[in-house]
C-alpha cells in the first residue's frame, strides 16, 4: 500500500488542477459541487457538454490503456485525478457508469469488434451507459433474475423489467443480465447481454424518491432486442462477466467519492463552528469519529488498489461497500442533528431541500444500493472469510 506520492506525481497533481481551475468555469461554473448522489437529476445536458470538455482535454478513461484510448496513468495518477477532481467541485459524472463499468468490463471480456465499435463513444463522452441488473424480485440477489432473452434470426429478444436503474432515461446503452437458457436457475443460464436504448421496445417509467427527485428508473424490455453481436463473452458467462464487473465498481474511483464525502463532512464541520454545535461534546464526537472513519475508508482503498485491476474481488474490497454505505448514512444523521431546527425548514416555495437535506434523505438508501449491508455481510463471512454458507431451505 503507498500512502505518499513522488515528486512527479505532484507534479501531475499540478497539472490536474491547473486544468480543472481554468475549465470548471464560466458555462460550466453552475455545475460544480453538483450532480452527486442524491443529485444526479440536476443539470443532466450541462454535465453531458462537461463530458466532452473532459475528453477534449483526454481527462476521461484516464486508467484505461492507451490501446482503448486511455491515458495508462498509474493507479497513484488516477488516484491523484479523482481526489483533484472532487476537491475542485467537478460535477457528478454523466459518464460513470460506462467509464467505470461497461468500458472495463468490455476491455476484458469483449472482441476486437465490440472494443473498436463500443469504447470511443464513452471516451469521446458521447455514448451513456445504465446498469441493467437489478430486478423487483432480484435486487442483491442477482442470481434471481427473471429477464429472459432467447436468439431469433440473429438478434437477442427480450423481456421483462429492470428497477433501480440510474439515469436511464439519460442513457443510450443498458448492459443487462437476462436469463437465455430455458428452465436455468440460480447464476446458471445467464447472459451479459449490450441493450441500445432507443427503441419501441424499452420504456423507461421514472421512480420518484423522497427527496422529491427521479435519477432512478424502472425499466421494462417488451419483446426489446439487441444484435447477436452484442452478447459480452459466451452465452450463459454472464454470472461470471457481473462479478467481474462488480470488481471494477470497487476500483480506483471509489477516492473520488470519498472526496465528495471530504467535501460534505467539512460543510457539516464549518456549519457546526458557526452555530455553535461544535461546543457540545457528544457532536464533537461524532464529527471526530467521521474524519477517522474517512481516514480509515481511504487506507483500506489503498490497500485495495495496492493488486492488480483485472475485476477480481480482493478480501479487502468486500468490506468497502458495507464500511462506506453505513459511514455516509451515518454522516447524514450527524448533518441533521448539527443543524438542529433548521435541519427541518426550509426557507419558502418551492421549498427546495438544501444540500444537506437531500445528503441525509438519499444516504437512507446507500445501505440498499449497490448490494444491500445484509448481502455484503454474507459475502464478507462466505467468500473472505470461507466460513460456513448460509443454509438454503429446499422449495
Amino acid at each position: 500500500m503507498k500512502i505518499s506520492f513522488s515528486e512527479q506525481d505532484e507534479r501531475f497533481r499540478q497539472e490536474v488542477a491547473d486544468w480543472l481551475a481554468g475549465n470548471l468555469c464560466g458555462e460550466f461554473e453552475p455545475l460544480r459541487f453538483r450532480g452527486g448522489p442524491g443529485d444526479e437529476h440536476m443539470y443532466p445536458q450541462q454535465r453531458k457538454a462537461w463530458e466532452r470538455k473532459l475528453a477534449e482535454g483526454r481527462w476521461t478513461c484516464v486508467g484505461w490503456a492507451p490501446e482503448h484510448g486511455g491515458r495508462g496513468l498509474s493507479i497513484s495518477q488516477q488516484v491523484i485525478f479523482h481526489e483533484e477532481y472532487a476537491r475542485a467541485g467537478g460535477p457528478g459524472r454523466m459518464g460513470h457508469i460506462g467509464e467505470g463499468l461497461a468500458g472495463p468490463t468490455i476491455a476484458a471480456f469483449g472482441n476486437d469488434e465490440q472494443r473498436r465499435r463500443l469504447l470511443p463513444g464513452i471516451v469521446s463522452g458521447t455514448q451513456f451507459w445504465c446498469q441493467g441488473y437489478s430486478e423487483p424480485s432480484a435486487g442483491s440477489d442477482l442470481a434471481n433474475v427473471k429477464t429472459r432473452a432467447s436468439l431469433e434470426h440473429g438478434r437477442w429478444v427480450i423481456n421483462g423489467q429492470k428497477v433501480w436503474t440510474s439515469l436511464a432515461h439519460e442513457s443510450d446503452w443498458c448492459f443487462v443480465i437476462a436469463r437465455t437458457e430455458p428452465g436455468s436457475v440460480g447464476h446458471r443460464g445467464l447472459s451479459f447481454l449490450l441493450v441500445p436504448m432507443a427503441q419501441a421496445g424499452i420504456s423507461v417509467r421514472p421512480i420518484e424518491q423522497m427527496t422529491g427527485t427521479s435519477e432512478f428508473n424502472e425499466v421494462f424490455f417488451d419483446n426489446a432486442s439487441t444484435d447477436a453481436a452484442n452478447l459480452i463473452g459466451q452465452p450463459g458467462d454472464g454470472w461470471k462477466i457481473a462479478m467481474a464487473l462488480l470488481g471494477f465498481e470497487r476500483g480506483v474511483s471509489t477516492l473520488g467519492q470519498q472526496m465528495q464525502f471530504a467535501n460534505e463532512l467539512n460543510e457539516v464541520i464549518a456549519i457546526a463552528k458557526a452555530n455553535g454545535a461544535a461546543r457540545d461534546p457528544l457532536l464533537r464526537q461524532r464529527l471526530a469519529e467521521a474524519w477517522c472513519g474517512l481516514r480509515i475508508m481511504r487506507y483500506n482503498s489503498l490497500r485495495m488498489l495496492s493488486g492488480a485491476q483485472d475485476g477480481a474481488l480482493r478480501k479487502e474490497a468486500t468490506i468497502y461497500k458495507l464500511f462506506w454505505s453505513s459511514w455516509h448514512a451515518n454522516l447524514g444523521k450527524l448533518a441533521m442533528d448539527v443543524l438542529g431546527t433548521d435541519a427541518e425548514l426550509l426557507e419558502a416555495a418551492p421549498y427546495q431541500l438544501t444540500r444537506l437535506q437531500s445528503l441525509y434523505l438519499f444516504s437512507r438508501a446507500d445501505t440498499l444500493y449497490g448490494g444491500s449491508n445484509e448481502i455484503q455481510r454474507n459475502i464478507i463471512a462466505e467468500r473472505a472469510l470461507g466460513m460456513p454458507k448460509e443454509p438454503r431451505l429446499r422449495p
